[in-house]
């Protein structure tokens, strides 16, 4: 049992949605990432320019340690809008919206030193807040600064760059996802556009393989698939002409055995009529001719019966073989066969009266005559001939107790001019009785089946239907 996989479409489609899918997402990514990088990082640096310019212009600390209202003063000027303050100096702080648990520990390490630090933090609802620091310094005359030791940070909040970059995600996912339809689209389009020479050609194989030695397929453009069409065109020409020349062959060669047979009749006929008359005088004539004369006497009707065989094979192959039916009694019609050829006494039979059936008493006789002739030549005894009459059917079987047929003979018992030596002790005949009985029970209508039985033996099992309908 095979399993399930993906045909050629199928396969396309999904290549085309997989590139699709993944180009979208690494442009999408990678576009993404890269203007929110630049965008946070603008937002970021316009903030802590502002933080620096609105501390540059605060008023000097007049003395220090500042008082609590200075500290207020501070954290109020710095604390616009949306954003928050908080002014810390030591243990002292003041704050506008917000605390000073809020700031970590490593962003106020790094503030007394001078620097103006950041980090990005996350706010109420997720959304992302920048915490600014630096120390406010005091003016000396000289025009230097110095440190006054107060900290001052902000909390700035990136919510409008974060709508800006979720509504630039968003757009990533459109595109992307119609990115996407567009690659399946186009993935149809090539599926059409490869598949229908492929269907073409299948057709025309098929065709080919069903005995249409005319069928062809079309040659569209120039490609790997036009080359593949028109390479098979050549053979399914070349197979045409090599099978066409094979059938002109095998039909001369069956009109030739057939002329032969008919004209080996004539001599035949006046060969019978003297080896009878040897045969009468064989037995007066003396040693070495007696022997002759019977030599000569059963080589010719041996010669005699492979022409009939001969001209019998031959009006199957030209199609001129016709029944002529009879209601029979099939036991009565089995007992006659096997008396006229002296094998009463040789067969054992089970043949039950009363089955009748419409067939051509003389075909059946050769089936007969055939199947229980092979058992006694190449068998061993005990030979038994047995029929029963299944709904609508006369099954005959003709059983013997030899060495059986072996699994490559049994393949081609019914071949013409088959001998199988190596499976039967004799090989007498031209190897043409089975094939014959099996196109007159095919004739019929019916079947002939050969095998083996248990323990040992061959087996031929006839089958023809009763009421003379042919299948």
């Amino acid at each position: 049992m095979t399993g399930w996989t993906l045909g050629l479409r199928g396969r396309l489609l999904l290549a085309f949605a997989v590139l699709g899918l993944t180009s979208t997402a690494l442009v999408a990514g990678v576009s993404y990432g890269q203007a929110r990088t630049v965008i946070l990082q603008k937002a970021q640096d316009a903030a802590v320019l502002s933080l620096v310019d609105e501390v540059s212009r605060l008023p000097s600390v007049a003395q220090l340690p500042p008082s609590v209202p200075q500290l207020d003063a501070i954290a109020r000027d710095l604390s616009q809008g949306p954003d928050a303050a908080v002014v810390l100096y030591r243990d002292a702080y003041s704050s506008a919206g917000l605390a000073a648990e809020e700031i970590s520990a490593d962003l106020r390490a790094a503030v007394p030193e001078g620097n103006v630090v950041w980090q990005r933090v996350s706010g109420p609802g997720g959304n992302p807040m920048l915490v600014i620091g630096t120390e406010l310094r005091a003016r000396r005359p000289d025009g230097g600064s110095e440190p006054t030791g107060i900290e001052i940070y902000r909390l700035h909040s990136l919510a409008e760059e974060q709508h800006s970059i979720d509504q630039l995600a968003a757009l990533a996912w459109s595109t992307g996802a119609a990115s996407l339809v567009l690659a399946v689209l186009l993935a149809l389009l090539a599926a059409r556009g490869v598949l229908r020479p492929v269907r073409e050609l299948g057709r025309a194989a098929r065709r080919l393989g069903e005995g249409d030695l005319h069928s062809r397929a079309t040659v569209r453009g120039t490609d790997e698939l036009a080359g593949v069409a028109l390479i098979f065109n050549q053979t399914a020409e070349r197979l045409e002409r090599q099978v066409g020349e094979l059938r002109r062959m095998e039909a001369d060669a069956r009109r030739f055995v057939a002329d032969v047979s008919h004209e080996l009749r004539t001599p035949l006929a006046a060969m019978t009529a003297v080896t009878d008359v040897l045969d009468e005088e064989s037995a007066r004539l003396p040693g070495d001719a007696g022997k002759a004369a019977r030599l000569v006497s059963q080589e010719t009707q041996n010669l005699a019966q492979l022409v009939e065989d001969l001209i019998e094979i031959s009006r199957f192959d030209a199609g001129t073989a016709a029944l002529s039916r009879d209601d029979i009694d099939v036991a009565g019609a089995v007992r006659a066969t096997l008396r006229a050829r002296g094998w009463t006494d040789q067969v054992d039979t089970d043949l039950p009266d009363g089955i009748v059936a419409r067939l051509d008493p003389r075909r059946l006789d050769v089936i007969v005559a055939n199947l229980v002739g092979n058992a006694l030549r190449h068998g061993a005894a005990p030979v038994t001939v047995r029929l029963r009459a299944p709904q609508g059917w006369v099954e005959l079987t003709v059983a013997d107790h030899g060495p059986g047929l072996a699994p490559d003979v049994r393949d081609r018992v019914f071949d013409r001019f088959y001998k199988a030596d190596t499976a039967r002790s004799r090989s007498d005949g031209a190897g043409l009785g089975l094939a014959i009985a099996l196109a007159n029970a095919r004739l019929h209508g019916g079947t002939l089946v050969a095998g083996n039985r248990s323990p040992q033996g061959a087996v031929f099992t006839l089958r023809l239907p009763t009421t003379g309908v042919a299948s």
